[in-house]
């Protein structure tokens, strides 16, 4: 039994097409990765460097921990070796790690290091370094990413703690500003 088209109209025919191009697009959406997937490559960790950089093995690549500041190790602040250690123990040298971009943010920070969220195990290394308290969010000219509400939370549940830097330092922070720890 064959469709007359004659019999069936110019507007009914459109509006089938219509939906079926929907629902063709709707099944390819749903097996097309999301953009987050999409900003992100894998990787493997060959060094930390402090508490919110590491090299990876691929290209020799140095990695900027994204929104993140810890205490620096070159200049003695206070928690400096113990941010670089919690580091260590989430992106062990040797292990495999997710690399993501965050695109409403630089990708390269003004030493050529890449600026990039660290995933492993289905745990943001960022953020559990800052509800650690071994990291602060720092955000960059005040430019909020992906993450900005997650960072934020991790802190709060730092500082009530107290946990990490916030126990163990005197801590100025602002998250447009790099953190600066003292003893004592």
């Amino acid at each position: 039994m064959a469709l007359r088209l004659e019999r069936v109209g110019p507007a009914l025919v459109i509006l089938a097409v219509a939906l079926g191009a929907a629902a063709v697009l709707f099944v390819l959406a749903g097996c097309a990765p999301s953009a987050q997937d999409a900003d992100r490559e894998g990787a493997t960790v060959a060094r930390v460097g402090d508490g919110d950089t590491l090299d990876v093995r691929e290209g020799g690549v140095r990695v900027r921990l994204l929104q993140i500041d810890a205490p620096e190790l070159g200049e003695g602040e206070c928690y400096a070796r113990q941010s670089k250690l919690e580091l260590e123990r989430l992106a062990r040298p040797g292990s495999r790690v997710e690399l993501e971009a965050d695109s409403r943010l630089d990708g390269e920070d003004r030493f050529g290091r890449l600026l990039r969220y660290v995933h492993t195990g289905g745990t943001n290394v960022n953020v559990e370094l800052v509800r650690r308290g071994a990291a602060t969010p720092y955000f960059v000219g005040g430019a909020e990413g992906r993450y900005a509400d997650d960072l934020l939370d991790a802190v709060a549940e730092a500082r009530a703690t107290p946990r990490g830097l916030w126990g163990a330092c005197r801590v100025e922070w602002d998250p447009r500003r790099g953190v600066v720890t003292r003893s004592g």
